[in-house]
């Protein structure tokens, strides 16, 4: 207790600059998450950002407090989507700074109202439980909000361990993140317990939930099947430059690369080539000739599953679709999709009606792309049931598939060659993970210039190909394709039920005030 009493001053400090001490905070905790994975770092900043919170004087105090914790956090770990502006820098460059602002100053918001919310309960006890669970119902309100985007979410930090992870397939990542930040703030109550006794009580929070999740992951780890299927794919990373790759000049080379590299030795033995989105850059439905190129890339009595952009007739002109084919041996389309849920300014211009005319999408259509009917099972010959998802439709917690019409496994179809070297695509990976855990299912990602691999439903990688790499992955998917969650069978209902008893229990705390 000598340490605490020695410590209080040095926060009451600080807490003279309470909001740039937030605003520190929030980019210190963007460490937490993949790929730095430096878990321990989020027991120094998050502590704080509750003391923040519940020294501040006022409402008002505590929502600035949390506006400027999730500005710095969220413009540092959303960094790498302005890479994308650079593909384009003649055109979307100046946009950069732009970004950065615009990801902390609008999901600042989304740590601001829980900072306030939970300013509405008395004493730092129950303004720990309330807190975290209010963080948790805004990422959720993140996942549909204006189309939705709930990127990093705060449970994806668990994923340097896949022990740790597996409460995924119980709880969801809405869970993981409750679980994490309940773990992460616990010592602000240790510092600020009144007795030696209290103290204790609140170092075995942490313990008790990070002893029970590991617990629960060691024995399910324990009861995995990891025996090998017959049915092997074969995923092709060519590693083109985005620059490169809609160079009108390069078109043929860059198709003829797709192909040479899906005729390496070992073709035969595969059931399945996958390419990564719009890997194609032909819409091949009006244009048989590329059709029949590709036929020469299919195994035999097998299929290709490509990415493209298609067109579509659509109210007197022709609308793009970002789409899936399915290509047997004879050349021919056997199956495809589209993609449902769009990516604002990438694909489509929201709030088009009262916007300039000439701001098109980032990815240079010269229209809005048209969304497809949603999730759906794709069934061929001898194949199971699989599910498609392209890019960042993966990161939607119980949104990736049809509660009535379940695939056996998934495949998703990326291209993270837009973010360059940057956190996006290990982050896009992880969130992949998380998926497979949620759901149970196998799923395959192919990733134009990765990084691409075969995900077990425990969320391990079973076979992968890394960043920036140029080649192929062979891989036998799992024997154990799918497996029943709990999480995939009520979905987000569980996590938002365990936010509700936080809050319910921090409204009838009669604890004394610190």
């Amino acid at each position: 207790m000598k340490l605490l009493q020695a410590i209080r001053p040095k926060l009451k400090l600080f807490a003279r600059s309470p909001k740039k001490l937030a605003f520190i905070s929030g980019v210190l905790s963007v460490a937490v998450l993949p790929p730095h994975s430096m878990f321990w770092l989020g027991f120094l900043s998050f502590p704080i950002l509750l003391l923040l919170i519940n020294s501040a004087g006022t409402k008002k105090n505590a929502f600035a407090v949390g506006y400027w914790f999730g500005f710095g956090y969220f413009a540092c770990n959303m960094a790498w989507i302005g890479n994308a502006l650079l593909i384009d820098a003649a055109r979307f460059g100046w946009l950069y700074p732009l970004t950065l602002a615009a990801a902390g100053g609008f999901f600042g918001l989304f740590v601001a109202f829980p900072a306030l919310l939970s300013r509405f309960f008395n004493g730092l006890p129950a303004r720990y439980l309330s807190f975290s669970a209010f963080w948790v119902l805004f990422e959720w309100i993140r996942s549909f909000i204006f189309t939705g985007f709930p990127w990093n979410l705060l449970g994806s930090s668990l994923s340097f361990s896949d022990t740790m992870l597996q409460a995924a397939a119980l709880i969801g990542t809405y869970g993981l993140s409750l679980l994490v930040l309940m773990i992460f703030t616990a010592p602000a109550l240790y510092m600020y317990s009144p007795s030696k006794k209290r103290a204790f009580a609140a170092l075995l929070i942490p313990l008790s939930l990070a002893a029970t999740a590991y617990g629960y992951g060691f024995c399910r780890l324990k009861q995995a099947d990891t025996s090998p299927s017959d049915l092997a794919v074969r995923i092709v990373q060519p590693s083109i430059p985005q620059a490169m790759k809609w160079n009108s000049q390069k078109l043929e080379d860059n198709f003829a690369e797709y192909i040479k590299l899906s005729q390496a030795p070992g073709l035969e033995k595969t059931k399945i080539v996958i390419w990564g989105e719009t890997a194609t850059p032909f819409p091949l439905d009006f244009e048989p000739r590329y059709l029949a190129q590709i036929a020469r890339a299919v195994p035999p009595q097998g299929y290709l599953i490509t990415g493209l952009v298609r067109y579509q007739y659509h109210n007197g002109e022709f609308r793009p679709l970002n789409s899936m084919f399915a290509i047997n041996d004879e050349g021919k389309i056997a199956a495809s999709y589209d993609k449902s849920h769009l990516v604002p300014f990438g694909e489509y211009i929201p709030l088009r009606s009262i916007l300039p005319e000439w701001i098109r999408p980032v990815t240079n259509a010269v229209t809005d792309f048209l969304p497809g009917s949603g999730p759906s099972v794709t069934k061929l010959p001898d194949i199971p049931g699989f599910g498609t998802l392209i890019c960042y439709e993966i990161i939607f917690p119980h949104r990736i598939i049809s509660s009535d019409n379940r695939p056996n496994w998934l495949i998703n179809l990326t291209n993270d060659g837009w973010y360059g070297h940057s956190q996006g695509p290990y982050q896009h990976l992880v969130t992949t993970r998380l998926r497979a855990l949620e759901e149970g299912r196998t799923i395959v990602r192919a990733a134009n210039s990765g990084i691409s691999a075969v995900i077990s439903p425990y969320g391990k990688i079973i076979a992968s190909l890394g960043l920036d790499k140029k080649g192929w992955l062979d891989a036998n998917l799992p024997k154990q394709m799918f497996l029943p969650t709990i999480y995939g069978r009520f979905g987000n209902l569980i996590p938002l039920i365990l936010c509700l008893m936080n809050i319910g229990f921090a409204f009838f705390m009669r604890l004394p005030l610190r």
